[in-house]
């Protein structure tokens, strides 16, 4: 009970009610925000993906045509390309691996497709010294009809958990009127419930801007539409590679040990990108400080595919243990200028030629945050040539469609 100044006496109820009234008023004026403006509070961090994952996903080349063969398959050729010892230990299993709920509402494989059940793969996975990721959405159905996880999380986690997964991809179809932030934070809890560490990758297309919240809820967040096979272009939902490069601009603040700008995964060596473009965008990914998320057909990939995935000194630079992703630093026209800082004290730098001809680009030491009169050593990370001695700056001409990536300094 609760007296009011007047000495009136009054049920907390109906002062309860009489705030709310108030409180309502001043919403429809602007005044305050509503209770669904108020973030919940952010867990905290997992202590996973501390560099951004590396691995390979199904989607972007086998997309439903998928089954437990072609997934042993990719485990083997990321053993055997040598990719598993550059980096890629993730084995992610996209969209259309569901079967229906069983009696109890666990979710089951698709028997056809997985006759030998996600535990059997997931051992086969671990087996080589990998890991197995997983993907669910956060609706009633996934993108391709399979059923979702929406009333389900705590149980879809606990089954995961069951089946060894390490990473769960978490899309946004079929999400009607639900909320990002509590559907997202649902789930993450519902992860670390199970007490397996899970790595989890929300993927909503960077449409709540999830950036802005995600941190520690997630471990990864997507910040853009679909990848798709080309150079530049957007078609309905997907974006070409500089489409997406565009809206990273301004992101690289959110990034960092634990918590990663996602610019969605790998076109490399999907055959709609020249041998150039798959080289600036394996750069542009690392400069990024983004997942490397391999989509290609790695146990057919050619000699020059595989030489861009396994490139150590461009991957080094994503995995650069200071965590600070890459920004735009110059913009002229068609010629950019990207760079990061380094743990070592140096820098990563991307020259990126958009344009259909070869260009010039420059970069200054003070757009870099070095002094101008510094004399720095420059090691280009394709060439593997070194220039001693740059003083002032650092040019380079750039083919059509292509970048010079180089480490200064360290």
């Amino acid at each position: 009970m609760i007296f009011l100044p007047k000495g009136r006496l009054v049920s907390l109820r109906r002062l309860v009610f009489a705030l709310a009234l108030i409180a309502n008023m001043l919403v429809g004026l602007g005044a305050v925000p509503t209770l669904a403006d108020v973030p919940p509070p952010a867990p905290g961090p997992n202590g996973l993906a501390l560099t951004p994952p590396m691995g390979w996903n199904s989607w972007n080349r086998f997309q439903c045509d998928i089954d437990e063969r072609v997934i042993r398959g990719a485990a083997d050729a990321l053993v055997s390309s040598g990719m598993k010892d550059a980096g890629y230990v993730y084995v992610i299993i996209d969209d259309c691996w569901h079967g229906a709920r069983d009696a109890h509402g666990d979710i089951q494989p698709d028997p056809k497709r997985f006759p030998q059940g996600i535990r059997a793969l997931a051992d086969y996975i671990h087996a080589k010294g990998l890991k197995f990721g997983i993907y669910s959405d956060v609706g009633d159905l996934t993108c391709a009809g399979r059923p979702g996880s929406r009333g389900h999380e705590y149980q879809d986690a606990a089954q995961y958990a069951a089946w060894g997964v390490d990473y769960l991809k978490y899309d946004w179809c079929n999400a009607g009127t639900m909320n990002a932030q509590a559907a997202y934070l649902t789930m993450s809890e519902a992860l670390r419930a199970t007490g397996r560490p899970i790595v989890f990758s929300l993927c909503d297309w960077g449409t709540s801007r999830p950036w802005l919240w995600a941190r520690n809820t997630g471990n990864l967040w997507r910040t853009d539409a679909d990848i798709m096979d080309v150079w530049d272009g957007v078609r309905e939902y997907r974006k070409g590679v500089v489409n997406i490069l565009d809206d990273q601009v301004g992101l690289d603040g959110y990034a960092g040990p634990g918590n990663w700008n996602d610019p969605d995964m790998l076109e490399v060596g999907n055959g709609g990108l020249t041998e150039d473009e798959n080289r600036a965008h394996f750069s542009l990914w690392a400069i990024l400080a983004a997942p490397l998320i391999a989509g290609n057909d790695i146990a057919t990939m050619t000699p020059a595919t595989r030489a861009i995935l396994t490139n150590r000194a461009v991957i080094r630079v994503d995995q650069d243990p200071l965590g600070i992703a890459g920004r735009r630093v110059v913009k002229d026209g068609d010629s950019e200028v990207w760079a990061r800082p380094l743990q070592d004290g140096g820098r990563a730098v991307v020259l990126l030629n958009r344009g259909s001809a070869p260009r010039s680009i420059a970069v200054s030491w003070q757009a870099l945050g070095y002094p101008a009169n510094l004399v720095a050593q420059v090691r280009d990370l394709w060439t593997g040539k070194v220039s001693a001695g740059a003083r002032e700056g650092f040019s380079a001409l750039v083919a059509p469609h292509a970048v010079v990536m180089v480490r200064i300094g360290g």
